[in-house]
């Protein structure tokens, strides 16, 4: 067995962990659910919902592979009390972990797909019947899309290959540290645009009135949901990268940066999306077509189009390239902790084993798209994002949560000890009871509202 790496610095480490969380929820899903709940307030419920809920469950994950200094596959095994069998869930989150990869590597094909267009003018001066048609003639053909998931399986896979220092953490850095670019040139861009007053006031400006046209509740569960899902907590995503630093800095410090920068990147987006779609007169909260369809239309009316248009895309591709490298990462820790394996070994099946177990998601707008596991205009990827989104990762989280306050499991004193050693932020010790009681009953009603809303209109 190869010996375990370990992360070489503390900003790498950070900006890995961010990478992870920071993905499609912060920079697809995030601006269009903001914009079909009101706008600001909205944004001021999520914020509160981050630090209440996802800060303490990142603190948690981070604790236990810090604790352990192992994935997944074998931490809940280390840390549980003896005779009971909370490491029966290590199995479930190494599936969430394929399960992710199995759409994830599908939709990082498209970016670069959409990347490489835009840079060789393909998408300049198309009409908004042209855009749509693009993104079908994408979805109808199987063959293209397996070329660009491959390539982005290939990317990625080549970076993990690499070691955890040498590969993952070095080229992370320099992909978020790209990324953290484009998006700031890209928000001043869209700020500055002709007519983008409206879109930037809908978005910095509370107004209390439309979240109650909307519906005050709707609009609670929406942002409950919403800071739950974007961090990537819940299946030893984020546990990995604690098993892999020292005890120098005290978690919830180091889990405050990393949410600051997920949040910062979920922001900015707003930034770039609402003023520009106030500048083009296009609605905002249209739902995944937002990317694909709404924005390249924006880019083909903009001056300078291609050039707006391949960064968004290239920062896009940055969101996803380094969610799934940092996925990948656990992975493979997987099969060299777990059945060590050589790192080499473990990439090279792994490469074929995620090719092939991404198939289904592409075949489902095509060779599969009779199979509408949610009724009409559904497909394979729904299903797919339904069993990691509603049902792994808060099943996980929950998981996690009662895990570090129970005394059946590792117990909050032991929790406790691991998360405050160090220097900086302390988690505080008040706050067992509502870790311990309240927070899990906010998660099985995330996790029972999103299945009853995702089956009931199946049953009328």
């Amino acid at each position: 067995m190869e010996k375990r790496e370990n992360l070489a610095s503390r900003i790498g480490f950070i900006l890995l962990s961010a990478g992870c969380a920071i993905g499609l929820g912060n920079v697809w899903r995030f601006p269009y659910i903001t914009g079909k709940n009101g706008g600001a307030a909205f944004v001021l419920i999520y914020l509160l919902f981050l630090v209440i809920l996802g800060l303490p469950i990142m603190i948690m994950e981070f604790s236990i592979g810090r604790a352990s200094q192992q994935n997944i596959g074998l931490s809940l095994r280390t840390l549980e009390s003896k005779g009971t069998k909370w490491h029966f869930y290590s199995p479930v989150a190494i599936a969430g972990n394929y399960l992710l990869m199995m759409f994830y590597t599908t939709i990082a094909g498209w970016l670069l797909y959409y990347f490489y267009s835009s840079v060789i003018g393909d998408m300049k001066a198309m009409t908004s019947t042209d855009v749509s048609a693009f993104f079908s003639q994408l979805t109808l053909n199987p063959v293209l899309q397996i070329f660009w998931m491959v390539i982005a399986v290939s990317v990625c896979m080549a970076v993990v290959s690499q070691g955890l220092q040498k590969g993952v953490e070095k080229i992370t850095k320099i992909m978020m540290l790209c990324l953290f670019a484009i998006i700031i040139v890209l928000a001043v861009r869209s700020c500055m645009l002709p007519g983008s007053r409206e879109g930037l006031l809908f978005y910095i400006l509370p107004d209390f009135s439309k979240m109650a046209e909307i519906g005050i509740g709707t609009v609670v569960y929406e942002a409950l949901g919403q800071s739950f899902f974007t961090l990537s907590i819940g299946i030893g995503a984020m546990s990995i990268f604690g098993s892999y630093i020292g005890r120098e800095h005290r978690l919830a410090g180091e889990s405050v940066r990393i949410i600051c920068l997920d949040t910062f990147v979920a922001l900015c987006s707003g930034f770039i999306i609402f003023p520009a779609c106030s500048a083009f007169s296009i609605e905002a909260g249209q739902g995944p077509s937002l990317i694909f369809v709404t924005l390249p239309n924006i880019f083909a009316q903009m001056a300078g189009g291609s050039l707006w248009g391949g960064l968004f895309f290239l920062f896009m591709s940055f969101a996803a390239l380094t969610t799934v490298i940092a996925v990948f990462e656990n992975i493979i820790a997987y099969w060299m902790d777990c059945r060590g394996w050589s790192r080499k070994k473990a990439c090279t099946f792994n490469f074929f084993f995620i090719i092939a177990l991404s198939l289904p998601c592409i075949f489902g707008y095509n060779l599969l798209s009779g199979f509408q596991p949610f009724g009409e205009g559904s497909a394979v990827l729904d299903l797919e994002d339904f069993i990691v989104s509603n049902l792994i990762l808060p099943f996980g989280s929950l998981l996690f949560l009662l895990f570090c306050t129970q005394r059946y499991g590792w117990g909050f004193e032991n929790f406790i000890k691991e998360a405050n050693m160090g220097d900086g932020l302390r988690f505080p010790r008040w706050a067992r009871f509502y870790c311990t009681w309240i927070m899990p009953l906010i998660i099985i009603v995330i996790m029972a509202k999103g299945i009853f809303d995702k089956f009931a209109p199946l049953f009328g």
